[in-house]
């Protein structure tokens, strides 16, 4: 025994153990190859844990009517009012009115059912004429507080604007000025 060496515990002969080989270096064909071959291997597992996952599932196309119990179109729901008072809720609802349907000017209702601020505040009243001439007054109030005493009504400041961002805007100032007074 030239090299090695007797262990004391089992009188054996010991080797020293060779460090490992330095890894092969593999060509870039190699490496896709290798790599191709993981992938393929995952692909097949998540295949077949697919098929075991979705095995329960029913093929058959779901019917609609099977499913849908109430009617498809309901419409828009009303919007509660957010101010106890009368006037302040028509001006609330006048307002949500020309959000929703639109605004126009040189018209209280235009061919596309866009309305102005008077024919908001109308359609809201359902034909209280005394809350639309508190309403009414009320926004003109709001109006001239905001652009001054030269306004001389509620539609002719709303005419004089090319769009309806400003008017719409008014009357939710003019619901928030009647909810503060009472109105």
């Amino acid at each position: 025994m030239s090299h090695a060496a007797l262990s004391p515990a089992t009188d054996h002969p010991t080797s020293t153990i060779a460090p490992p080989a330095p890894p092969a270096t593999l060509t870039l064909e190699e490496r896709l190859a290798l790599v191709v071959a993981e992938m393929t291997t995952r692909l097949d597992e998540a295949a077949v844990a697919y098929e075991v996952n979705t095995a329960h599932i029913p093929t058959e196309p779901v019917n609609l009517s099977d499913l849908i119990t109430g009617p498809l179109d309901t419409g828009p729901a009303p919007m509660p009012d957010l101010y106890p008072t009368p006037v302040a809720a028509l001006l609330q609802r006048a307002h949500h009115q020309l959000l929703t349907g639109g605004w126009c000017k040189d018209a209280l209702v235009d061919e596309d059912g866009a309305r102005c601020m008077l024919g908001a505040i109308r359609a809201e009243t359902r034909g209280d004429s005394g809350l639309e001439a508190a309403a009414a007054a009320v926004l003109l109030d709001a109006v001239r507080r905001r652009f001054g005493d030269h306004i001389e009504s509620v539609p002719s400041f709303n005419d004089a604007h090319g769009s309806g961002r400003v008017p719409t805007r008014m009357v939710e100032q003019a619901a928030q000025l009647a909810d503060t007074r009472g109105l």
